[in-house]
């Protein structure tokens, strides 16, 4: 199809999504629990449909005439097989992000749905028909990673492939796409993101953004800031006021609109969060301030609380590792190049924060940490779409956003004629 034939179909697709919010948020809260009252990615996607949809004209080489007697160009070229691996935790929003741009730029795709959240990729595979795309352009299966991601990891046809989920399964991607045909890999991974909050920060907008950060989705969310560091003048007052605030979610069927934390995606990401919990209990030095318990008794579901522990050893696994659960650990730090060392201690660098009114202090911190991300006197989920999105070290390689997705599915050629004289 010509482009503009690719951005009927997507226009198409973006209007199907936002007549169909109610149901996609309904299907996410059966799947793995997200609250309907915290379901916004509908929205997000249609917008990126919409945006991806516009693009097309962009798609453009560039030409030179300073070598006498020969004219330079490249071409931007789709690879061919597009693979798009999505996680559990956000697939709408996922989908959209990665599928528009392989698509605008002529890819054919197969998406991979996670196990535990198939439904709402499902519907979008339903609407996708509806849209208009021909036959084989769209592709959907859902399935473990074994045998299905490695499937697509390994298959000679596939040529690019973007995932985002786990560290661990990012670096199983990238060997057997090395084992298999070298494909490019966008993999946007793990994160133990730290905010940094300074004694001159606004305090209470500190408290609550770090607060929002850790329990969206019940701390379901590669970029929740699970390390927090607050300036040692200042932490007794913001550690009660973040008590206060994290106590006050409202549990409960993810169904009902007045619900704001839900419960973990099924049992084994229950069980993992509770084993954390459980380690952070008898880890030496560190205090339980808030929560510690599973509930799966009480509440006859996957619930965990609200949990705050102070003061863990940098070296302790609550502190090195991504729990993926609503559990955020708060320690202290008296200078800036403390709080530095501390928040780079970490094999993770997805999405970082600095609470300070010294615009300064606060742009020095941005260049010395090691993330892809840095919100100064904001935190995630915030971030700016026509930005680059991805990780330093562990958390990945590549960038993908509204300004640079559609490079991740198009192949540079160059082209070199000489001219008879």
């Amino acid at each position: 199809m010509a482009p503009a034939g690719r951005a009927e179909c997507m226009k198409k697709l973006a209007a199907l999504i936002r007549s169909h919010d109610a149901e996609l948020a309904r299907l996410e809260a059966i799947a793995m629990g997200m609250p309907v009252s915290r379901f916004f990615f509908g929205k997000i996607a249609a917008a990126k449909f919409d945006h991806f949809a516009e693009t097309w004209p962009y798609i453009q080489g560039q030409a030179s005439v300073t070598t006498p007697g020969h004219i330079h160009m490249t071409m931007r070229q789709p690879y061919g097989v597009a693979a798009v691996i999505i996680p559990w935790n956000a697939p709408v929003h996922f989908f959209a992000t990665k599928v528009a741009p392989a698509l605008i730029t002529g890819n054919t795709v197969v998406v991979k749905s996670s196990e535990k959240a198939p439904l709402s990729t499902a519907l979008l595979g339903k609407l996708s028909l509806q849209a208009g795309f021909p036959p084989g352009v769209l592709n959907i299966l859902s399935g473990h990673g074994q045998p299905s991601g490695r499937c697509l990891s390994r298959h000679m046809d596939v040529r690019v492939l973007s995932f985002t989920g786990s560290s661990r399964t990012g670096k199983l991607i990238q060997e057997e796409a090395a084992k298999s045909n070298l494909k490019k890999c966008i993999l946007e991974l793990g994160g133990k993101s730290p905010a940094i909050v300074f004694e001159d920060a606004n305090l209470a907008k500190a408290v609550e953004q770090t607060q929002n950060s850790i329990q969206i989705n019940s701390g379901q969310a590669c970029i929740a800031n699970s390390r927090i560091y607050v300036q040692k003048s200042i932490a007794p007052q913001f550690v009660e006021a973040f008590k206060k605030r994290f106590a006050q979610v409202k549990m409960g069927d993810p169904l009902d609109k007045e619900t704001n934390h839900g419960p973990q995606a099924d049992r084994i990401q229950y069980d993992t969060v509770t084993r954390y919990i459980e380690e952070g209990k008898r880890t030496e030095g560190a205090t339980l301030a808030l929560g510690g318990n599973g509930m799966l008794e009480s509440s006859k579901g996957f619930f965990v609380e609200p949990t705050i522990f102070l003061d863990a050893p940098k070296t302790s696994k609550i502190m090195k590792e991504e729990i993926f659960g609503p559990v955020v650990v708060i320690n202290t730090f008296e200078t800036e190049d403390e709080v530095i060392g501390k928040a780079n201690d970490s094999e993770f660098g997805l999405y970082a924060a600095v609470y300070t009114t010294n615009i300064n202090r606060a742009m020095r911190i941005a260049k010395a940490l090691e993330s892809g991300y840095v919100g100064i006197n904001c935190t995630s989920p915030l971030s700016g779409w026509d930005l680059p999105f991805g990780g330093y070290k562990g958390s990945g390689q590549g960038r993908e956003g509204l300004l640079c997705s559609m490079d991740n599915f198009l192949e540079t050629k160059s082209v070199i004629i000489q001219l008879d004289e």
